[in-house]
């Protein structure tokens, strides 16, 4: 890594905690310690921490991860107030301050939220502050529809809000085990294929709702976006230095080439607003949007599902592959677009509307 790179970190709960609810203090201190020695050698560093459910589970007398909603409100209420504290009083040797940052999901997906909390961040950084953040469970673990899922994928969107260079993930795994195979850690993933997903498991922690599977997932977003990712050991000694010191342990994913590139409005619409609808494409048009940069044309949609009005935040799906191929803000509402996509080829072809402009339109 190359010094003044701007760092994301996530740091699992196995790697804060000794069992359900009791902080690591010592491992929690190191990590501090190697955060420190980060900032000295020129990088701005974000901390994604996870914890705070399973710290209220101690608190509380709670073994296992609850089900209830309310439960998990409970716990992450009791739990966060004691993790960021700790956090702030093992940074005061080092002479750092923290900021505590609680996100739900509207808060990157609602635009003028998002424009306000990347700036924010800015601000902390700029400012020598190294902000912590968390999923607001007190508030997302109601809306289980918003929730990001986990703090893995959470950090990838924060590492993509803030345009960060280098996302780790630091966990209990020492890496992505090449199961089936040579049963090591891959040191080197270039691309996230299915046969790449397949070796991803998920997890048996007790306190934990992520896994490898999330890790992946966690790679795909924020590789796209030009942000390489390392998944390594958290309870390994200085992970976080021999990584930016360029040694090679756990799992490096590479960055997409361009993906760095993308304005913050594209990166939004790739990644962040709330999807109301899908366009269903054939194959030529997928691979114009994909390779060529283009519009969406009528002569490419099959279907529509999902109501939604002009100007309204659509997935752009190819048919033939079945997978995501871009977002983007819909020229019409999906009773014209169904329309156009009813109309006979030789039709669709003569029409000149645009169904998603290439400006409005970010693939994913």
């Amino acid at each position: 890594m190359s010094k003044g790179r701007r760092l994301v970190v996530k740091l699992g709960t196995g790697v804060l905690t000794q069992g359900v609810g009791r902080l690591d203090l010592r491992r929690m201190s190191a990590v501090c310690a190697q955060v420190a020695e980060a900032r000295r050698e020129g990088f701005e560093v974000v901390l994604v921490s996870s914890g705070a459910v399973g710290l209220g589970m101690g608190q509380l007398g709670i073994g296992v991860r609850p089900k209830k909603i309310s439960s998990v409100q409970k716990c992450a209420a009791v739990g966060q107030g004691i993790l960021i504290q700790t956090w702030g009083e093992l940074f005061r040797p080092h002479s750092i301050t923290v900021a505590q940052i609680l996100i739900t999901r509207d808060d990157l997906d609602v635009r003028q939220r998002h424009k306000a909390m990347r700036e924010l961040l800015d601000e902390l950084l700029a400012c020598g502050i190294v902000p912590i953040i968390n999923e607001n469970d007190c508030v997302s673990a109601a809306e289980l529809n918003i929730k990001f899922g986990d703090n893995d994928v959470l950090s990838a969107l924060v590492a993509v809000l803030c345009k960060a260079d280098s996302l780790v993930i630091l966990s209990t795994a020492e890496g992505l085990v090449d199961i089936g195979g040579t049963n090591k850690v891959i040191p080197l993933v270039e691309k996230i294929t299915p046969e790449i997903r397949a070796k991803a498991l998920g997890t048996k922690s007790a306190t934990a709702v992520g896994g490898m599977v999330t890790k992946i997932k966690a790679a795909e977003i924020a590789t796209s976006s030009g942000c390489q990712t390392h998944i390594a050991s958290g309870l390994a000694e200085n992970s976080l230095i021999k990584i930016i010191h360029g040694e090679n342990i756990g799992t490096l994913f590479t960055a997409a080439l361009g993906g760095g590139g993308r304005s913050s409005r594209k990166r939004w619409l790739a990644y962040f607003g709330r999807s109301i609808g899908k366009i269903y494409v054939d194959g030529g048009a997928a691979d114009a949007l994909r390779k060529h940069g283009s519009s969406l044309l009528p002569a490419g949609v099959l279907s529509v599902a999902g109501r939604f009005q002009a100007g309204s935040l659509v997935e752009i799906v190819d048919s033939s592959r079945g997978f995501v191929v871009a977002r983007g803000l819909a020229e019409k509402s999906s009773e014209e677009i169904s329309a156009l996509a009813a109309a006979p080829h030789s039709e669709k072809c003569g029409h000149k509307e645009v169904v998603v402009h290439r400006d409005n339109l970010a693939i994913v």
